[in-house]
C-alpha cells in the first residue's frame, strides 16, 4: 500500500513538472543591429497594448496578434525608423487603444481628468461634512444643573 502511494506521487510530481513546461511562453528570437536597438524595441513593445487579449502589452501577450505586432515593431526599430513614427503606424492601424498611455486630446480629457476632478469632488464633499459635523457639534449646550434636574425629574415621571 506505502509503495502504491509513492509511486502514485512520484507520477503525480513528474505530470505536474510536465504541465509546467507545456504552458511555458514563446521566447522571440529576433537579432538586432545593435543592443540600444534592442532596448528600444522592448521598451516600445512594453507600452502597447496587445489588440487581442486587451489587457496585456505585446511582450507578455502569447496571441499570435501579438506576436506579429512584436515582430513589426522590431524591424521597424532595426529599420532606423524612430518611437514616434512606429506610435503613428501603430495606432493608424489599430487606433488609441493600442496605447497604455493615451495622447492629451479633447477625446481623451475625461481620462486624464477624470480621477484629478473625482478626487476634488470628495474632498469638497469631506470639508462640508466637516464643516457641518462641527456646527453640530457646536449647538450642543451644556445644561445647567436646575435644567438637568428637571430632565431627571420628567425621566422618572415616566418610568411611574
Amino acid at each position: 500500500m506505502r509503495q502504491s502511494l509513492i509511486k502514485f506521487v512520484g507520477v503525480f510530481v513528474l505530470v505536474l513538472s510536465f504541465m509546467g513546461v507545456a504552458n511555458a511562453t514563446p521566447v522571440d528570437t529576433y537579432q538586432f543591429k545593435s543592443p540600444e536597438n534592442q532596448q528600444r524595441a522592448l521598451s516600445l513593445a512594453h507600452s502597447l497594448r496587445c489588440p487581442q487579449c486587451q489587457n496585456q502589452n505585446l511582450v507578455d501577450s502569447n496571441s499570435p496578434v501579438a506576436h506579429d505586432l512584436r515582430l513589426e515593431v522590431y524591424k521597424m526599430v532595426d529599420e532606423g525608423k524612430n518611437d514616434q513614427q512606429i506610435v503613428e503606424f501603430m495606432t493608424s492601424r489599430y487606433g488609441e487603444f493600442v496605447l497604455y498611455k493615451p495622447r492629451f486630446e479633447t477625446k481623451t480629457l475625461i481620462l486624464w481628468l477624470g480621477p484629478i476632478i473625482l478626487l476634488l469632488i470628495g474632498l469638497v464633499i469631506g470639508m462640508m461634512l466637516l464643516r457641518k459635523q462641527r456646527a453640530t457639534n457646536a449647538n450642543n449646550v451644556e445644561l445647567t444643573t436646575e435644567q438637568q434636574q428637571e430632565l431627571d425629574a420628567l425621566l422618572n415621571r415616566d418610568k411611574k
